[in-house]
């Protein structure tokens, strides 16, 4: 059974059909020989078929372990960071033991324990525009498991230049949204996301919490959406967006359709645009923010914080409330980052400590409030400075 395309069309299966299976082969997937639309051909296919996974983290991890489990032949990972103890909560592909290690290197060794016969090609990468096209090129599938909005754009304009499937998921906390974005197919990421929100419109997974099991969730959702595309079998979710409620747990979907005059993938997009500036709502980057641009931005160190609260400074925590359930320092004042951006929020002539988890977001707060005329430093690194620095038994996020 072909995948149907949106004109009606029966679609051919993405990947055609490696050699012949050997027994054992026959035996490890027989349950998928005996799938209508599937069966032998489809397996073969399956086998000669190459998936790039960006990201070897709560996404990249169940997709990854399915594919491999499918038999799936070539799996890429792309990510550059290493395991961390708090990735363990969602991040199944990676064990205790690997905590330290580089996730693509953890990620090959989990992906070996579920299928040796497949080869595991490891790209310890960031994404960038200059790198893009090059390891894309190599596979046939793109899963996007980024965690970041500028990776999720860069990952949809290599997709759509060179004309690959970009199978994507966005989870926060309980919710999730999935896609297949296709250019010349459907529509792409960019023409239903044009613009980026703010970093602090979206917090990600580190500031607000994500639920482990609707990773998992969306993660396998990702792996079926691949494996439709290279059989051939079924409807995959291109043209439609599906949205999924965890706490409630229901499932909805939206008819999404491809942008005309898309800066990525209309008949009018240049071809020879370099990626990573295109896909805003004006057509090009955002602007730089006035304040952060022209405003210095005088820091403390952790050492220094105790010493200045003891000459009146203000400490204030510009993180969400269940950050502050994991770990807080003592003595500062909760003033969530929306609070601080606020021009009617009360601020004396004190000197005002600001710190977050890392210092994103403090940054931006110190540059709001010198604006307005107030004596702002920003605690450099944060409560993880903190951590690290004065107190190594609290915990970390």
């Amino acid at each position: 059974m072909a995948t149907p395309r949106l004109d009606g069309m029966p679609r051919p299966p993405l990947v055609p059909p490696g050699p012949e299976l050997d027994a054992r082969a026959r035996t490890r997937y027989a349950r998928h020989l005996l799938l209508p639309g599937i069966g032998e051909l489809g397996q073969r296919r399956l086998a000669a078929a190459r998936v790039l996974l960006v990201g070897a983290g709560g996404l990249g991890s169940p997709a990854g372990i399915y594919l491999a489990a499918a038999g799936v032949g070539t799996l890429g990972l792309v990510d550059d960071d290493v395991v961390d103890l708090t990735n363990l909560q969602r991040q199944v592909l990676h064990r205790v033991e690997d905590v330290g290690r580089p996730k693509v290197v953890s990620g090959r060794d989990g992906l070996a324990r579920v299928n040796d016969g497949v080869e595991v090609i490891t790209h310890a990468v960031r994404l960038t525009p200059e790198n893009a096209l090059g390891i894309l090129a190599d596979y046939d599938v793109v899963i996007d498991g980024a965690d970041n909005f500028p990776t999720r754009a860069l990952v949809s304009q290599a997709c759509a230049r060179l004309g690959l499937p970009h199978v994507w998921a966005s989870v926060h906390r309980f919710d999730a949204q999935a896609s297949v974005w296709w250019a010349g197919v459907g529509p792409c990421y960019h023409c239903v996301f044009p613009s980026m929100p703010a970093p602090d419109q979206v917090p990600s997974c580190a500031v607000g919490g994500v639920l482990g099991a609707t990773v998992g969730t969306i993660g396998s959702l990702l792996a079926v959406e691949a494996l439709k595309l290279i059989t051939g079998v079924g409807e995959p979710l291109v043209g439609r967006l599906l949205v999924h409620d965890g706490l409630a747990q229901s499932w909805v979907e939206l008819p999404v359709r491809a942008e005309p005059t898309c800066p990525v993938c209309s008949p009018t997009a240049d071809p020879v645009r370099p990626l990573g500036t295109t896909g805003f709502a004006s057509g090009e980057a955002p602007a730089v923010d006035p304040v952060v641009a022209t405003s210095p931005r005088p820091e403390v160190s952790v050492h220094e914080v105790e010493a200045l609260l003891a000459h009146g400074a203000r400490l204030v925590d510009v993180r969400e409330p269940g950050e502050r359930e994991v770990v807080r320092i003592p003595g500062a004042e909760h003033i969530p980052l929306a609070e601080v951006l606020d021009p009617t929020t009360p601020f004396g002539d004190e000197v005002v400590l600001v710190h977050c988890k890392s210092g994103a977001r403090s940054a931006r707060a110190v540059d709001a409030l010198r604006a307005r005329g107030v004596d702002a430093r920003d605690v450099r690194g944060g409560i993880l400075a903190w951590v690290a620095e004065i107190d190594p038994s609290l915990p970390t996020y």
